[in-house]
């Protein structure tokens, strides 16, 4: 590679002539850029959009974002997972307030100490707004670089990271950075797909390796994956005339801060004689097991959840835990919760409020 100016060369006109019209591509605002991205990072182009409208139609700037409480963030992100990005989008939005004035900070340096902030982000916004050559590498760009330069090395490895970067940070063109990012970005998202690529409108075919060798089904390599943990959640669903009973996920744990039914957590699936004792042995003698409801595993990143939903009647004598608040019916789209939750809600069209 004599220059590396022939990579932008290629890719910004193609970008200019054939980027998708997205709202944040029309903005120069720290604040929507830096949202979009997160957004992005949990979901596609398709999904993202309508969450992104959501959220700068209830919060248009990184002020009114500061000034909401965690529930109401919590409550607009429902859906996309990884909630804990959700609690550093108000964290961030609060340094921004306290510790910069109210205007986002226009280095790399500066933005990755902001909470969630990583490189890849810190680098966008720092390009795209601010103009600083800071190069992008995220899943699009290390498949871009991957199949064109013809890149072996695993993109989940120290060694991977390094070089990618290293790479990105060469073909950067300096005098146009974030335009630069974000092509190879679309590129990749709409081109250069994982499966099925559009290699005969790429504007780098002429110079990809894995075109010319046939190669682009095995790039770019990962080493391997986590192994998995499977849990099995047993959640009560008890009559409360029309509601039914709540509790909040506490930390360290997945859904931090989110409401769900009461869970009973066990090592293996449960049968009702089962669960019968386990009500038994945990709040006393007298339950009565009605129904069980099985739902479709919920895959996340390192965990398999394997829930069930029991209809449960208690005794008389029973005495609600603390922790557990009784939730109507009309006020139940107010509290966030998990996503598997969700879709059992939906499926009960007498708790839910139509609309």
């Amino acid at each position: 590679m004599s220059s590396p100016s022939w990579f932008s060369q290629q890719l910004r006109p193609w970008y200019a002539a054939h980027r998708r019209p997205l709202p944040w591509r029309e903005t120069l605002d720290p604040y929507r850029i830096w949202l979009s991205e997160v957004i992005l990072q949990q979901t596609r182009v398709g999904q993202g959009l309508a969450y992104y409208l959501r959220f700068t139609g209830r919060w248009p700037s990184v002020a009114a974002l500061a000034a909401a409480s965690e529930d109401e963030v919590l409550k607009m992100w429902q859906g996309l997972g990884y909630y804990s990005r959700a609690r550093n989008l108000l964290v961030a939005a609060r340094q921004v307030m306290k510790d910069h004035g109210g205007r986002f900070p226009a280095t790399h340096a500066e933005l990755v100490q902001l909470k969630g902030v990583g490189d890849y982000t810190a680098s966008a916004i720092a390009s795209i707004c601010f103009g600083r050559p800071e190069a992008v590498v995220d899943g699009n760009v290390y498949r871009v670089l991957a199949r064109c330069f013809g890149i072996a090395t695993p993109i989940d490895s120290a060694q991977g990271r390094k070089q990618f970067k290293a790479l990105a940070t060469e073909l950067l063109d300096a005098r146009h950075p974030g335009d630069h990012n974000q092509a190879v970005m679309e590129l990749g998202a709409t081109v250069c797909t994982p499966r099925n690529p559009q290699c005969g409108t790429c504007p780098l075919r002429s110079r990809c390796t894995a075109y010319s060798t046939g190669t682009t089904s095995e790039l770019p390599v990962k080493a391997g994956r986590t192994k998995t943990r499977n849990r099995y959640f047993n959640y009560l669903h008890i009559p409360a005339g029309k509601g039914l009973y709540l509790q909040q996920r506490g930390a360290g744990d997945i859904w931090q801060g989110l409401f769900e039914l009461p869970l009973i957590e066990s090592a293996r699936p449960l049968d009702r004689r089962t669960l019968a004792g386990v009500l038994e042995k945990t709040f006393g003698n007298g339950w009565s097991v009605k129904e069980m409801e099985t739902r479709p595993r919920h895959v996340l990143s390192h965990q398999q959840v394997h829930a069930c939903f029991w209809t449960v009647i208690p005794p008389r004598s029973f005495r609600v835990p603390a922790e557990w608040k009784k939730v109507p019916a009309r006020n139940l789209d107010q509290y966030a919760v998990p996503r598997l939750v969700e879709r059992w809600l939906a499926g009960k069209p007498g708790l839910l409020p139509s609309g």
